[in-house]
């Protein structure tokens, strides 16, 4: 299968369009058959780029890329092509407080590191997938070496509201043969810090697993590992121009009393304000009610809400789609959205709408690793993307996003 971005005029009529398209059926002497993923009109788009084309008889085309399978892309190809680089800006976000909601500018098309380097996916084949320890500082750092904007990674608060990086709800290990698992926020600030490597020369912590999607439990086994860290540790030992995404973290399946909610957010603003200084700051989260408080709580920093777009359904209907999210950004005054990609694939007409209310769309997903789709949300205006392969990500942005040659 083959994900393609392709240029083509219609014959009825002069109009151009871009296509993200599923190729199939890639034999020799024969046609591909093909299924359209997205199709907007190229004089919607505000960039120009150059395309180029073999043969002329064939539809002119930006690279192809071989994947697994499209949109549930688990791994993509050592060679998944035409470079993206993208420059680290030192002075952030702009932002202007004006009324209720903050008018909020993103100078440029940003590339920011998923839990740093990119995340572990522990069963996969992709040996760039468990290469380093997904949020840990030596993630953090190794991601900085490449010209991305920011690195994303996963704030939650111990029961003695010290804030900790650290993606699931739950911690497993093991003992004496037996595997338990503690919620991370029910832990102390100790107790959390003993699992995986110690900082400690000499200590050995307790074992650390993890629960894939599919039920098994694996051992955190990665080829560069690293201490589980505090957000405060993050401030101090990742290069300083580079900026934080900040995911608030919550359990999807809990309802949060508004007190316990504040507190936390608190608990993780606290150390914000001592220890940002001049680093930018972004904070997202899925949670929408965190997202309006943190939002009430300061008005410093861009507040995001975290959207899979309806891709899996919630009670709380407000997570269900990008109108949904829309509604939530006005209604609390946030500054942006963070979408699935599948979804805004899926309802490019959504993006329309997001612009009109004024508010920036950055998005995250598998999708995101596969640099023409990547290019393709540049032409639909997106501003940014949340990417697991950074180096092969931001050595791609630099080719197909740059300004024409003369201008």
């Amino acid at each position: 299968m083959t994900l393609y971005i392709e240029y083509s005029k219609s014959r009825s009529r002069s109009v151009s369009f871009f296509s993200l398209r599923k190729i199939h059926n890639i034999y020799p002497h024969q046609s591909p058959s093909s299924t359209t993923i997205l199709k907007i009109p190229a004089n919607s788009l505000s960039f120009s780029f150059h395309l180029e084309s073999k043969k002329k008889k064939n539809p002119m085309a930006l690279k192809a890329v071989h994947v697994s399978d499209v949109p549930s892309l688990d791994q993509v190809p050592e060679n998944a092509s035409l470079t993206l680089f993208s420059s680290r800006f030192s002075t952030g976000l702009e932002m202007n407080n004006n009324n209720n909601r903050a008018s909020f500018k993103i100078p440029k098309f940003l590339v920011v590191g998923h839990r740093g380097h990119g995340m572990n996916v522990l069963q996969s084949s992709d040996k760039r997938m468990k290469a380093i320890k997904e949020n840990s500082i030596v993630s953090f750092n190794s991601a900085a070496k490449y010209p991305i904007d920011y690195i994303e990674f996963d704030v939650q608060v111990t029961k003695d509201d010290c804030p900790v990086i650290f993606h699931d709800n739950f911690i497993l290990s093991e003992d004496n043969g037996s595997i338990f698992e503690k919620r991370v926020t029910e832990l102390c600030l100790s107790e959390f810090l003993c699992y995986g490597p110690q900082k400690e020369h000499g200590k050995v912590g307790k074992t650390l697993l993890r629960k894939t999607k599919d039920g098994k439990i694996v051992n955190w086994n990665v080829e560069t590992d690293d201490s589980l860290c505090t957000l405060q540790e993050a401030f101090q030992r990742v290069e300083p121009t580079l900026g934080f995404n900040v995911e608030l973290k919550f359990d999807d399946h809990v309802v949060y009393q508004p007190d316990y909610l504040i507190r936390v957010l608190q608990a993780i603003l606290k150390v914000v304000f001592e220890h940002a200084k001049d680093r930018p700051i972004l904070f997202s989260t899925f949670q929408p009610d965190a997202a309006l408080l943190v939002r009430k709580l300061q008005s410093v920093y861009p507040v995001f809400f975290l959207t899979n777009g309806g891709t899996e359904i919630f009670y709380d209907v407000r997570r269900n789609s990008l109108e949904e999210a829309i509604k939530v950004c006005l209604e609390g005054g946030l500054q942006g959205i963070v979408s699935e990609v599948k979804e805004v694939f899926r309802n490019p007409g959504a993006v329309t709408k997001i612009k009109e209310a004024k508010l920036s769309l950055l998005t995250y997903g598998k999708l995101n690793n596969v640099s023409e789709a990547v290019y393709m949300q540049h032409l639909m205006g997106i501003e940014g993307v949340i990417v697991d392969l950074v180096q092969e990500i931001t050595e791609a942005v630099s080719d197909m996003i740059k300004p024409p040659k003369g201008g």
